[in-house]
């Protein structure tokens, strides 16, 4: 199964909000009258009551981190002076789909998102932020549309790993370069305009919508994912491009990585990168890892932004972590030192050690970094960069040792730094 297709379970109440809904012409938007059909753009709700049901069904933030939706509303909501809510619709990581896929084809969930999260916080300016020229054209159909009591306010950036980061966010709504800035302040205590700024994924802000026009099936909206799963695959009717077969389901949290992986093609498959490049490499057990944030995060991963990439027996983990490192440190802001210097030093050394020409401490030496570097990089593309390795060191040591005696046909041409590995197109 490729493509775009939902797999809550049938008979659960959930199924009455899926947001992967084939309810408009094919390739099409979602326009607003068949939103409103579908209960949409129901009248604002009393806002106490609406963040304390997605406070009580444990909605958690789809941008990557996971962090509960309700304790980050409740942190605008109470500080001092008027605020802005930004439905945040970059996708830094490349192998995520999900954000541009629902601001094409579901703009109006996004705004109505937008709206019930303005009238929980007290904000009195939205604003959609995105880097997609086909996302940009069907959000603002749909303003034109449904025009907002609220003011909502389309901004435009160039697509970059850290452009999505929220202070990079910010600063870019104010007129600056999308690059992070040094916390704090966070957005929440002074974000757009000096405002408490709620900065939140656009995933998240469509499950706010369900959430109200759906209270019944609040727990399944919340407890559903949105997941981009690619590798090279071996389908015949896959959506391919560099990153081979590509799908985007909608899943229940708790579905076994297996499961996806047999649905969409990569029943082969010997591994598994989590969370775009955030969430690490997996190699044996795997197959028992489910879609729970908690869960993944005791298994030393992360589920991040819902992305997995898929390792087939021909694929080295070794080539993929080396390409992961190059394009971090192409990546990178260069506004940190200890980012440049420290994604440059995994990537040359990771880059000798896949071609065979490493010295006998390089192995010491990236378990050294891939421990000292986390959290010293003002956004967490550092991080990313030190997970990558740090996995690959223990989940496929034998692998990196190999690379000493013998020559990786994988890993013979110079790693790519422009992501072409993970990047996957929006089906």
């Amino acid at each position: 199964m490729t493509g775009v297709f939902s797999l809550l379970p049938e008979g659960r109440p959930g199924l009455l909000a899926p947001l992967l809904s084939g309810a408009w012409p094919a390739g099409g938007s979602e326009d607003h009258a068949r939103y409103l059909a579908a209960g949409g753009y129901a009248p604002l709700p009393v806002p106490g009551r609406l963040l304390d049901r997605i406070d009580a069904v444990g909605l958690r933030g789809r941008g990557g981190a996971g962090f509960p939706a309700a304790v980050k509303l409740r942190a605008v909501r109470d500080a001092p002076g008027p605020s802005v809510v930004v439905a945040n619709g970059e996708e830094g990581e490349p192998g995520s789909v999900k954000d541009r896929w629902l601001l094409r084809h579901r703009p109006h969930v996004v705004l109505d998102g937008v709206r019930l999260a303005a009238a929980m916080t007290g904000a009195e300016r939205g604003c959609v932020y995105l880097s997609d020229a086909p996302a940009e054209r069907a959000v603002r159909r749909a303003l034109d549309e449904r025009p907002s009591e609220l003011r909502v306010d389309v901004v435009r950036t160039e697509h970059a790993y850290v452009a999505g980061e929220e202070t990079a966010v910010v600063r870019r709504i104010d007129g600056g370069p999308a690059l992070p800035t040094a916390k704090p302040p966070r957005p929440f205590e002074s974000g757009v305009g000096g405002a408490p700024t709620l900065v939140a994924n656009v995933e998240t802000l469509a499950r706010i919508a369900l959430t109200h026009t759906h209270p019944e099936a609040a727990e399944a909206v919340a407890g559903a994912h949105l997941v981009t799963v690619s590798g090279a695959g071996t389908r015949p009717h896959a959506e391919a491009g560099a990153g081979g077969t590509v799908a985007l389901a909608e899943v229940s949290a708790g579905t076994h990585l297996k499961v996806l992986a047999d649905l969409c093609g990569h029943g082969r498959a010997e591994a598994v990168l989590l969370g775009g490049l955030f969430g690490g490499l997996h190699g044996a057990g795997w197959t028992d890892l489910p879609l729970d944030h908690d869960r993944l995060r005791a298994a030393g991963g992360a589920l991040g932004c819902g992305a997995l990439h898929f390792l087939h027996p021909e694929d080295c983990p070794v080539a993929l972590a080396t390409e992961a490192a190059a394009y971090l440190a192409a990546q990178s802001a260069r506004q940190c030192g200890v980012c440049v210097s420290g994604t440059g030093a995994l990537t040359d050394t990771l880059t000798a050690v896949a071609r065979g020409h490493a010295d006998g401490d390089a192995t010491g030496r990236l378990r050294r970094w891939s421990q000292q570097l986390p959290g010293r990089g003002a956004c967490g593309l550092l991080d990313a960069a030190a997970r990558v390795v740090a996995s690959l060191l223990t989940h496929f040591p034998d692998r990196v040792d190999a690379h000493r005696s013998a020559v990786c046909p994988a890993c013979a041409d110079p790693a790519p730094a422009d992501g072409r590995r993970f990047t996957v197109p929006v089906p």
